[in-house]
């Protein structure tokens, strides 16, 4: 009798503690407010790489370009091709979107990838001064954005947001040490049954 209920057990909590032991995300809000001065963005700033791209963040009022938070945002300027419009991730991770400022009439949308593989694009945003967030609408990961837009020189991005898979090990070996000692309880009470 006790079989089918330890058989239940594990059926519940191996692939909850499986979930549990499995990677969480760490969410990370790109704001640029953490650099100093304007220019071009870092290479690997915030756990993205930034090589390949012509972004270029900066502070102060210029309207329509208003930032989302904060006082710093990112544009592309003039030299906004796919090439040089695209971040990539340090680590796979789930994009979650960015918001969006700019002139009546430009729109933007971003192109997701994984291994090389478009895996997904986002809707077309139009914009205008108030900022937008344009969600990516895909929750896989991916490991490359490429911005496109109609006009590349007149938008500004802000608070990009992305969940890098990062493993904890801490709180997948409590997950797997609390199924052992649940397991071994199980299989002392079956053998003290059967003893008796």
């Amino acid at each position: 009798m006790r079989k089918p209920l330890a058989r239940h057990f594990a059926r519940v909590c191996l692939p909850l503690t499986l979930a549990l032991a499995a990677s969480f995300a760490s969410a990370t809000v790109v704001t640029f407010d953490d650099l100093a001065t304007d220019g071009i963005v870092p290479a690997n700033y915030a756990g993205l790489d930034w090589s390949a791209s012509s972004w270029f963040q900066y502070a102060g009022e210029q309207a329509p370009y208003t930032p989302h938070s904060g006082d710093r945002r990112a544009t592309l300027g003039f030299d906004g091709s796919s090439a040089t419009s695209a971040i990539g991730f340090l680590t796979p991770s789930t994009f979650q979107g960015a918001w969006f400022a700019g002139f009546d009439g430009v729109n933007v949308a971003i192109d997701l990838y994984r291994g090389g593989l478009l895996v997904a694009s986002t809707s077309t945003l139009n914009l205008g001064e108030t900022p937008t967030f344009l969600a990516s609408g895909y929750t896989g990961l991916v490991d490359r954005l490429v911005f496109r837009s109609n006009d590349p020189a007149f938008f500004v991005m802000d608070d990009l947001s992305f969940a890098a898979a990062v493993p904890e090990p801490a709180s997948g070996a409590l997950a797997l040490g609390g199924l052992a000692v649940a397991a071994l309880v199980i299989r002392r009470r079956q053998a003290s049954q059967s003893a008796t």
